[in-house]
């Protein structure tokens, strides 16, 4: 298996542990965190035409997969 760019722990490797712990603690933390890392794959398998796939449809990963990001971010930020 190929090592997918982009992982939670490689974008935020100083909260590895917050992220692990609202994972348990918060269902909607959980559940962003599983679309982020759906995505994010969705997103490294058209890049490396494992699944290829228009422009178009690429970009709209790649927004989603930022967006689902900055809630991410903002949840960690607040969480200490």
């Amino acid at each position: 298996m190929s090592h997918t760019p982009h992982e939670l722990a490689e974008e935020f490797p100083d909260k590895v542990d917050v992220i692990s712990r609202l994972k348990q603690e918060d269902a909607h933390f959980a559940k962003l965190v599983d679309a982020y890392h759906t995505v994010n794959r969705d997103v490294h398998r058209a890049e490396t035409n494992v699944e290829p796939t228009d422009d178009l449809h690429e970009a709209e990963l790649r927004k989603q997969r930022m967006a689902l990001k900055d809630e991410i971010w903002g949840m960690l930020s607040t969480a200490g």
